[in-house]
């Protein structure tokens, strides 16, 4: 007989798990760390010394991501053509 253990995700994750929970791409998470996210609020560096630099490791808080997501606006129907 297996064990069956589930984990439920912090509310500071890695991309890697970003990725899973929400379906996000690498690259949609990249563009909107670049125009739309806030540090300190979607993401944030991180390091063992408590002072992280730019190029620090990356956690996402997958709350305010989910947030994010439920702001977005619906999509503009393109125009089809003929």
């Amino acid at each position: 007989m297996s064990e069956i253990i589930q984990l439920v995700p912090n509310k500071w994750v890695s991309e890697e798990l970003l990725i899973t929970i929400t379906g996000l791409t690498h690259n949609a998470i990249k563009m909107a760390r670049e125009k739309s996210w806030l540090e300190g609020k979607e993401y944030r560096h991180y390091s063992g010394d408590c002072q992280p630099k730019d190029n620090s490791p990356i956690l996402y808080n997958r709350h305010e991501v989910d947030n994010w997501v439920e702001r977005q606006r619906p999509a503009i129907p393109r125009k089809k053509s003929a």
